[in-house]
């Protein structure tokens, strides 16, 4: 029980420790610690290094003072007395370089045991951080032979034998010390930086993920939209788009659910208007018959105005419904299309020269439907821009170019005026004239769009004006 009791512990501490690492603040905290104990570890070598440099200069002045109290007693240092002499200097043997000549000053016998020289007349850094790792590793037994020049005198050379053991230990507790100190520093820094940095940048982004979070929730609701501080630094910029960020798309929704609203009441207006424009149809037909000219007459001014009016209802309707589905692409013959269109469109208006140069074999992949609704609207505006031209001619044509079909409509109009030309294909920019909604060439870009296709104006002007349909080639 008590087994399971600790595993479970561990297993929440375990869970505690990766949900902390994350989070930023707790990556944050754990990078600190990181490069602390990265940069401790950079330095250690070099401290051990000076560590190991004092603790031989502390042996070679104590062998230096030992060597001037054997010198001072002369022969009447008794066994006893030189062992006290080398103990405290932690030597094994001094011996003194004068003239180039080596003096035995204080000695025992060092046996057979292993040797390494250290010279501290000349720093070399490399070697004695070197000299760091080779104490770690080397022998127990192993004897240093030290060289080094003694304070009092400069022109003189102290050779000191001395055990290595007491180094390694004197490195060892340094090093723990060292890793303490690096680990208490550490996370002393590492909290410190957290905590300023949290207050500085953790709580603020986070108050950013928050608010957007929360908007995506539910981005009507005007109450979730941030309140910027009065920070001047890149957080603050950051906070004071972020606000005008969600106040655009929370005035956009606001716009869009009014305008659905207004758009489903536009609907059923203009519902409601064909059917009424439908029964003064009736009406309005049989005026137009009447064996009275005057009425007649009459009766034809009221059929055209009926049939703007069931036009504008039919465009507008139309426009709405125009983004609700995707085409069907199938393979679709364009000639036939266009004579059945030209023949519903363009049937009574015998003034009108149409002409048909479409290869009996080119077909294209569209939804047939749609793109009867694409060319009627060409084919209807056409017609309308002709109806007070003495030459009214409209030239249907198509290419082959690639993998795609360049679909042509040339009408004798008086052309698109400049002014309309930059908003044509935009929603009631009113550039078909008198009477029209602005709402064909819109409708016809968005069908043209879903069958992965483009129409463009290609050219306009006092002798007319082409519009260019692409789409793709059906293999």
């Amino acid at each position: 029980m008590a087994k399971g009791v600790i595993t479970a512990g561990l297993g929440r501490a375990g869970r505690m420790i990766r949900a902390g690492t994350g989070s930023l603040g707790g990556r944050l905290l754990v990078l600190t610690i990181s490069f602390v104990l990265t940069a401790s570890i950079l330095i250690f070598f070099p401290s051990a290094a000076n560590f190991r440099n004092n603790w031989l200069g502390e042996r070679a002045n104590a062998a230096h003072l030992a060597a001037i109290a054997a010198e001072l007693a002369g022969n009447n240092l008794s066994e006893e007395a030189v062992r006290e002499l080398l103990d405290g200097a932690d030597a094994i043997a001094v011996a003194r370089i004068t003239g180039g000549a080596t003096e035995l000053v204080l000695g025992a016998d060092t046996g057979d045991a292993p040797l390494r020289e250290e010279d501290q007349t000349r720093r070399r850094p490399l070697r004695e951080m070197a000299a760091v790792i080779a104490t770690f590793t080397g022998p127990e037994d192993r004897l240093i032979v030290l060289t080094a020049i003694p304070p009092t005198r400069p022109d003189e050379r102290i050779l000191v034998i001395l055990p290595e053991a007491p180094l390694r230990e004197a490195l060892i507790g340094f090093s723990a010390r060292l890793f303490w100190f690096a680990l208490f520093a550490s996370l002393v820094t590492g909290a410190l930086i957290y905590l300023a940095l949290l207050v500085l940048f953790v709580g603020p982004m986070r108050r950013l993920s928050l608010s957007m979070t929360r908007f995506q929730e539910n981005p009507s609701d005007a109450r979730r939209v941030l309140s910027p501080g009065t920070r001047h630094d890149e957080i603050g910029e950051a906070e004071r788009a972020l606000a005008a960020m969600q106040a655009d798309i929370l005035a956009a929704i606001r716009q869009r659910e009014r305008l659905a609203s207004l758009g489903l009441a536009v609907a059923r207006i203009n519902h409601d208007l064909r059917n009424v424009f439908a029964s003064a149809q009736l009406v309005s037909d049989r005026l137009a018959t009447s064996e009275d000219e005057r009425t007649a007459a009459m009766g034809q001014r009221l059929v055209r105005a009926i049939g703007r009016g069931i036009r504008l209802c039919s465009d507008v309707l139309e426009y709405g419904r125009s983004g609700e589905t995707r085409p069907d692409l199938q393979a679709v013959t364009l000639a036939p299309l266009v004579d059945e269109i030209a023949g519903e469109l363009l049937g009574t208006e015998t003034r009108i020269e149409f002409d048909n140069t479409i290869a009996p074999d080119i077909a294209v992949m569209a939804d047939r439907d749609s793109l009867h609704r694409l060319f009627g609207n060409l084919v209807r505006n056409a017609a309308t821009a002709m109806k007070d031209r003495q030459v009214a001619r409209l030239t249907v044509s198509a290419e082959t170019r690639g993998d795609e079909v360049h679909i042509t409509f040339a009408d004798t109009g008086p052309g698109i005026p400049q002014a309309v030309q930059a908003r044509l294909f935009e929603p009631f920019s009113s550039g078909g004239g008198e009477g029209s909604t602005g709402l064909g060439l819109s409708i016809a870009r968005e069908l043209a769009g879903l069958m992965e296709g483009r129409i463009t104006l290609q050219s306009t002007g006092p002798d007319g004006t082409v519009f260019e349909v692409v789409l793709k080639r059906a293999d």
